[in-house]
């Protein structure tokens, strides 16, 4: 019994490893951040926008990870 439960778990760990669905998202949200940290550099009346909305965005993330 107790080896069936371990190569179970042992499954369940290659397979979320070998899972890369949300790579891409990773790679996109580093981009976007990237433009606008660009975009305010070279346009400083944009950073204050900039901010705004990466402030919306924390407490979003914030309220999500909170909730569970």
């Amino acid at each position: 019994m107790e080896k069936g439960r371990h190569y179970t778990m042992y499954r369940m760990l290659r397979k979320l490893l070998s899972d890369c669905k949300g790579q891409d998202m990773i790679e996109y949200a580093l981009m976007a951040g990237f433009v606008a940290v660009a975009a305010g550099a070279i346009m400083p009346g944009v950073a204050s926008s900039i901010c705004t909305i990466f402030s919306n965005i924390s407490s979003v993330m914030a309220n999500a990870a909170s909730q569970g």
